[in-house]
């Protein structure tokens, strides 16, 4: 349950400490999965990462949000001196330079390929979001989709 009261199949929130489960990969543990994934990447390349990660999985999109990444020193040097746009622009380009990492691990969690990749950092809120769109929708997480609205 996160702090909403929120629940349920598309919704997995873990805190960063946790560890994947070994249970089948569907529902809360392929949701799971996906965050303690995506937040073990960053603490491969930033030496640490998130406090809190949260998965979202809607039909055929996944949204992982991270909240509390915390600056490293060389980033909160340049914060200090009033730039906290280059403190963005870098983790973008990391980002971008991730890209294929995360796509693979999507994939290979999921059995879906992905189609698109996006990602979104924010300083103050520190958040990131990482959306991937794959190839068809996820079991157990479905959608509504309304077409030829006039």
């Amino acid at each position: 349950m996160d702090q909403g009261g929120r629940t349920g199949p598309g919704v997995a929130e873990v805190d960063a400490q946790s560890s994947a489960s070994s249970a089948p990969l569907a529902g809360g543990h392929l949701l799971a999965a996906i965050s303690t994934s995506i937040v073990g990447i960053l603490r491969e390349h930033y030496g640490r990462g998130p406090m809190k990660a949260k998965t979202y999985a809607l039909d055929d999109i996944i949204v992982v949000v991270m909240r509390g990444s915390g600056f490293t020193p060389l980033e909160q040097t340049i914060m200090d001196s009033g730039r906290p746009d280059r403190v963005i622009a870098m983790r973008e380009d990391f980002q971008r330079v991730m890209a294929r990492r995360y796509e693979e691990t999507i994939e290979e969690l999921t059995g879906r390929k992905v189609l698109a990749f996006l990602s979104q950092a924010h300083v103050e809120p520190d958040i990131t979001m990482e959306i991937f769109f794959v190839d068809g929708p996820l079991e157990g997480f479905g959608a509504l989709e309304l077409t030829d609205l006039e």
